[in-house]
């Protein structure tokens, strides 16, 4: 566990300000893994391959190396880096 503390010299609450930030962010990500997720779809729909059986494929090079697939891998581990940011967020809790 991570424990990360906050002083201001100011007398204003930080924590509505953090809480704020914490789901702006969140609401970015979201926004994001939805863009992600239609790319994503994009691909699926035009080679006829869900993104886990093209990245299976493509891993053990039974795929080409094109630049179509690249991006489409691309896609793909940015979707999973943005879904573990969420996690991550999502888990945040302030202490008392």
């Amino acid at each position: 566990m991570t424990t990360l503390t906050l002083t201001s010299p100011k007398s204003r609450a930080l924590r509505p300000l953090v809480e704020a930030a914490l789901e702006n962010q969140l609401r970015l990500l979201q926004a994001g893994i939805q863009r992600t997720e239609a790319r994503l779809h994009t691909f699926e729909t035009e080679h006829g391959l869900s993104s886990a059986e093209f990245v299976h494929r493509y891993e053990n090079d039974e795929l080409p190396e094109t630049l179509d697939f690249v991006e489409w891998l691309g896609e793909y581990h940015l979707l999973l880096r943005l879904r573990e940011k969420v996690a991550t967020l999502q888990e945040i809790r302030f202490a008392d």
